[in-house]
């Protein structure tokens, strides 16, 4: 490509409106311009990275036996009502009305979509199992669109769904693409890690996600120092707590005239926090709920929400906790309710002796409380707190956070959607039997961000060579002045593509350092300089993106170099 050609447009500033770093690069690389909130036009250059990721993901799909194929990105509203949908997925669900006042979304996924699709095909366990995928737009109305296409609210994504006759094809279909998305963010050159995560509004029984690992990452990841175990911070456990000890202490009320935390309350104590106990008051249903963590802990909502009878809870309002437990918050505690509550307790609160909450009673807590003795056993005890830095782990490891970005989920759906759409195959039997589905899901677009969080210095992007929009870039010092120079650069540049080199030759005639800017802002992995001064010396001065120096070298040295660099990033 030769750039006099082509449409690229760097800016100087910083964007003010910009938070991320890659959201900063993708402006100042002229890769986006902004249409609306959260929407963006991909320019020529962004759209020639978005174009190798997707071929990356694409030839890894194709290779692990998927088929592509095409869906709408308009969906009827009929589909998403008969999984339960139209309602349940939330206000991210974009609707629209044709002429005829018929209602349709945004596709914001496609399980219903390829599940139409496969029962109108598919009849008979001889067709499966298969697995059909496509790369295509999504839209998804975020609250708050923000860093670019990091969290965006219209993305490209590659979404695939398998089709088994029974749960272990489920099962085999879904590693299958685990190692299909495992080869794809090697490939692409990323520091990613797989994680076990929620399911979220997807649904199903088992899923992870793949997070590209930076600092700037909006998601908190926990692994394990024993083990390769690692999951999303909404799905990961800690070790279960040593055995309950023995009472010591006798029950007290202390006065806690302005103590409302447990922190307060700890260091007024002279007290360890992880001898407190916070009371968060909830309303499920008809029944008022009491969920008690460790002081230092905190609830984690996704945990809370799995607990048998709390599917949909909502925080207490100071009127409840007044008629239910007679206080007020700040003061909270599972003695001495008004009226009948139900108590959750996590496992570590469980496991508690000599401990401390709320008297229930504004300026006073209760200490040397002991289960058993002051109060019944939890009626229901249930993992309902984030893990912190430095728990045990179930494997015998420490747990560690760091963070990441998420940029592939899969899913095994089971018969969820299968179900509620009435699709049927017959199995070897003949009997008509409900299959069962998986779901895999990339952000092709949120990935190029995800690569430029990970992989920035002070001077651009540095791009990992599968993702750059060239792999060389020449650059011709002076070419309209010196005849000679422009076409031994031009000589260089035939060489390099006929090669199998994809390269960019910079002929705009800008000054050597504005046009070396705009090459490490880009991100081109290797920079080769051709000057006057370097043709009567038989070199070319040579960089790599991530080098701090140049080099100069001859022609056979260049290619040996250039080929020797991307053989060892393939």
């Amino acid at each position: 490509m030769r750039l006099s050609q082509f449409h690229l447009r760097t800016e100087k500033e910083t964007p003010a409106d910009a938070e991320l770093v890659s959201h900063k690069l993708m402006l100042k690389a002229g890769m986006l311009r902004k249409l609306g909130a959260g929407i963006y036009t991909w320019s020529p250059l962004g759209l020639r990275v978005l174009r190798k990721v997707e071929t990356v993901v694409r030839e890894e799909m194709d290779a692990a036996g998927a088929i592509e194929l095409l869906m709408p990105t308009i969906q009827p509203r009929e589909l998403w009502e008969q999984t339960d949908r139209w309602q349940k997925f939330g206000p991210q669900l974009l609707k629209v009305k044709d002429r005829k006042e018929q209602e349709f979304c945004y596709a914001p996924t496609a399980e219903e979509v390829v599940t139409d699709f496969a029962r109108g095909e598919l009849a008979s366990y001889k067709q499966l199992p298969v697995n059909f995928y496509q790369i295509q737009t999504k839209f998804r109305d975020e609250i708050r669109p923000r860093f670019g296409v990091m969290r965006s609210r219209e993305f490209l994504m590659k979404d695939a769904y398998s089709f088994d006759i029974d749960e272990a094809g489920m099962a085999a279909s879904y590693q299958a693409m685990h190692a299909a998305y495992t080869r794809i963010f090697t490939r692409l050159g990323l520091e990613f890690r797989a994680v076990q995560a929620d399911s979220g509004a997807i649904g199903g029984d088992a899923s992870q996600e793949f997070h590209v690992l930076a600092e700037s990452g909006e998601d908190a990841l926990v692994f394990s120092t024993g083990s390769d175990y690692a999951a999303n911070v909404e799905a990961a456990r800690a070790a279960a707590p040593a055995p309950r000890a023995a009472a010591s202490e006798t029950m007290r009320r202390v006065d806690t005239p302005t103590q409302k935390t447990c922190e307060d309350v700890a260091a007024l104590l002279d007290i360890p926090m992880a001898r407190t106990v916070k009371s968060v008051a909830l309303f499920a249903g008809k029944t008022f709920v009491l969920a008690l963590v460790r002081g230092d802990h905190a609830v984690n909502e996704i945990k809370l929400a799995k607990v048998a009878g709390l599917a949909d809870y909502r925080m207490a309002t100071e009127a409840e906790i007044a008629e239910y437990l007679g206080s007020t918050p700040g003061f909270l505690g599972p003695i001495g309710a008004a009226k009948a509550i139900r108590v959750i307790a996590d496992p570590e609160v469980a496991a508690l002796a000599d401990f401390v909450v709320g008297a229930n009673a504004a300026g006073f807590h209760i200490a040397g409380v002991n289960w058993g003795r002051d109060l019944p056993e939890p009626e229901t005890v249930a993992d309902i707190r984030d893990v912190v830095e430095g728990d045990r782990a179930e494997d015998g490891g420490t747990l560690k956070l760091v963070r990441g970005i998420e940029v592939g989920h899969v899913f095994q759906l089971g018969r969820k959607y299968a179900e509620a759409m009435d699709f049927k195959v017959l199995d070897a039997n003949g009997k008509a039997t409900v299959p069962f589905m998986g779901c895999y899901g990339v952000g092709v677009s949120r990935i190029v961000a995800a690569a430029i969080e990970q992989n920035h210095d002070a001077n651009g992007i540095v791009w990992p060579t599968a993702m750059a929009p060239w792999q060389v870039a020449v650059c011709v010092i002076n070419p309209k002045g010196e005849a000679h120079v422009a076409e031994a650069a031009d000589a260089l540049y035939r060489e390099l593509r006929e090669s199998g080199f994809d390269v960019a030759l910079d002929d705009r005639g800008l000054r050597p350092g504005a046009m070396f800017a705009d090459i490490e802002l880009i991100g081109v992995p290797h920079r080769v300089v051709v000057s006057g001064r370097g043709l009567e010396a038989g070199t070319f001065e040579y960089r790599a993106r991530s080098a701090s120096e140049s080099e100069n070298l001859d022609r056979a040295a260049l290619l040996a170099r250039l080929r020797g660099c991307r053989f060892s990033e393939q």
